[in-house]
């Protein structure tokens, strides 16, 4: 229910369901301004009640609404839904008496800034200028979509809180009987918690964005002058024209790969960790924490950068200066007299480079569906971990065969050293190898087992120690595990 600036929403509950008047108003739950009767001084009031569920719970169905004034619209119902800013507040007190014990369903959301200036919740101040009517915080997070919609198509989750546990129950009840999930969040002093959330803006991808776009720029900017900026200082070429198109498609798979890399580094540091000290009870460290958290981000942007790769690939061939390099090839090998072209060893190098690089698109592609919420929640644990960790670790092995591949020999030859810096592939092969590596020594029996009894409880030392505060005489206690 988002309705403007001045406009007051009332829901009255009664016994089994909901019920609410239905009007020539209102047509596939749209409000008609032109239907509210206007009074000179007065700034228009009106009320929309909407019938919420059917039967089955469904929101998509929204029949009509009756339009009228604030004085109306608080009479009878028990549970009214504020939807007006925070400076329309004030124009309710002379409803105060009237308002007296009904539960006041606060659904305003403020600005950034406006968030940043009050430091009461628009929720909190509701609940000062009316300290006889129960305030409750709650459906400010659920969008218009969603509303119309109904919570199948939508965010279902709806915060919820107040310092009144009746009301705050009411509206629990009401949220979940409409097909939401209700989340209790406390007292109203979280209500400036709840304003903040739609205020975020993908709070967890600030970092895995900033990482991916330093990767970038560190490879393109080697990329740039390996193959661009030393052919036209050493050699007077100029090849600028690789920066739009060949240049960035150097970069992608680097980023891609590393970034795929990344994803299960702090596993296997998790995992050297847990073995060092010898059990699980202790926590990580708080970069090595935030690290796993993010992992999710890390892939989806591994495989954006892969996927970007495969279409920049698709549009080599479509470059002008690739049909030139193509005549200009020809040309040469008629001028040398050679009417047969073939080195065995590099049709099979790019057909196998070509097929890994494939398979490797296709595994991540399957990990990055199976990310999706409404995917990883139809899979059970074992198949969701079977997916991420088992076939994610097969689809990293894949990538390093396609880097290899491409490198081939270039690794061991002076000329592809170009001022003295390695070719890119080789750079990048270096975390990989190094997880890769890490995960085949976890799987040999001496660490395997160790690792195995750590997470399942034992302890290096056999014991957990607890310290009691404010007992001296039982300042520690073991337990053992």
């Amino acid at each position: 229910m988002h309705m403007e600036g001045g406009q007051l929403g009332s829901l009255e509950s009664r016994a089994p369901g909901l019920s609410y008047e239905k009007s020539q108003d209102m047509e596939d739950g749209a409000f008609h301004p032109q239907s509210a009767t206007k009074t000179s001084g007065e700034m228009d009031k009106p009320l929309i009640s909407h019938h919420l569920m059917d039967s089955d719970g469904n929101l998509a169905e929204v029949p009509t609404a009756r339009v009228t004034f604030q004085e109306e619209a608080v009479g009878s119902p028990e549970v009214i839904f504020v939807a007006m800013f925070r400076e329309h507040y004030s124009t309710l007190c002379s409803l105060s008496d009237q308002l007296a014990g009904k539960i006041l369903v606060d659904v305003s959301n403020p600005t950034e800034q406006e968030h940043l200036q009050h430091r009461e919740s628009n929720a909190e101040y509701l609940a000062s200028l009316f300290p006889t009517c129960p305030v409750v915080k709650a459906f400010n997070v659920i969008s218009a979509w969603t509303l119309q919609s109904g919570p199948r198509d939508g965010n279902r989750q709806v915060p919820v809180c107040s310092d009144q546990p009746e009301a705050k129950r009411a509206v629990l009840e009401m949220a979940q009987a409409m097909g939401f999930t209700p989340v209790d969040m406390g007292s109203l002093a979280s209500a400036r918690e709840v304003e903040a959330m739609p205020l975020r803006l993908l709070p967890g991808w600030k970092v895995p964005a900033l990482l991916a776009l330093g990767l970038f720029i560190f490879f393109y900017t080697y990329n740039f002058v390996r193959d661009v900026l030393q052919p036209y200082l050493q050699e007077d070429k100029n090849k600028f024209y690789k920066l739009p198109v060949s240049v960035v498609n150097m970069t992608l798979p680097c980023v891609a790969y590393v970034l795929l890399s990344l994803v299960y580094l702090p596993g296997v540091l998790a995992a050297a960790l847990q073995l060092h000290r010898g059990t699980k009870y202790r926590r990580f460290p708080d970069w090595l924490d935030h690290w796993l958290q993010h992992r999710k981000q890390i892939g989806l942007l591994s495989f954006f950068c892969a996927a970007l790769h495969a279409l920049y690939s698709l549009c080599l061939p479509l470059r002008r200066s690739h049909r030139y390099e193509l005549v200009n090839l020809v040309i040469k090998q008629v001028s040398a007299n050679k009417s047969h072209l073939w080195v065995e060893e590099e049709v099979w190098r790019m057909e196998i480079y070509l097929s890994l690089g494939v398979l490797a698109l296709g595994t991540l592609s399957l990990l990055a569906v199976t990310s999706l919420p409404s995917i990883a929640n139809s899979l059970n644990w074992r198949e969701f971990t079977f997916v991420q960790s088992t076939l994610g670790f097969v689809g990293l092995v894949l990538s390093t065969l396609h880097t290899l591949t491409y490198g081939w020999t270039r690794a061991f030859e002076e000329s592809r050293y170009k001022f003295y810096l390695p070719p890119t592939f080789t750079l990048t092969l270096l975390v990989p190898c190094v997880v890769i590596l890490a995960k085949v020594l976890f799987l040999l029996p001496c660490f395997s087992r160790r690792l195995y009894k750590i997470r399942r409880g034992w302890e290096k030392e056999g014991a957990i120690k607890f310290t009691l505060p404010g007992d001296h005489a039982l300042a520690q206690k073991t337990s053992h595990v």
